[in-house]
């Protein structure tokens, strides 16, 4: 059974700073892409960042200069250090991995965490 983990979420003032992790574990071969998404209330679920094995970077607009995915192959391990954070960056932050396991290429989402910036 593969999970996602996440942790690093809680309560910031704008202008500060959080660092989000998610570790996958369970019968694991290869990590394709791993990433980041957010849902706000009323809103839908928007990619934030994806890191490819190879090291490839995709940013949404909105984090580009304020955001930095980074990820530990060795620990199956992706990171999201967050930067000048604003209120509009409040959401609940899921981890996403797509990955060889032995269902085959499959995509896994975490349980998500909450980030909360207040003005």
């Amino acid at each position: 059974q593969v999970q996602l983990v996440e942790s690093g979420g809680g309560l910031v003032q704008a202008g500060g700073s959080l660092r989000l992790s998610c570790a996958a574990s369970g019968r694991i071969f290869s990590i394709n892409l791993m990433g980041w998404y957010r849902q706000a209330p009323g809103k839908q679920r928007e990619l934030v960042a994806t890191i490819t094995s190879g090291g490839s970077l995709n940013y949404a607009d909105s984090v580009k200069g304020r955001f930095t995915i980074s990820r530990d192959n060795s620990k199956n391990t992706v990171y999201l250090q967050m930067n000048s954070l604003k209120p509009e960056d409040t959401a609940v932050y899921y981890c996403n991995a797509a990955l060889f396991g032995t269902l085959g290429l499959r995509a896994y989402w975490g349980q998500g965490t909450q980030v909360t910036v207040s003005s």
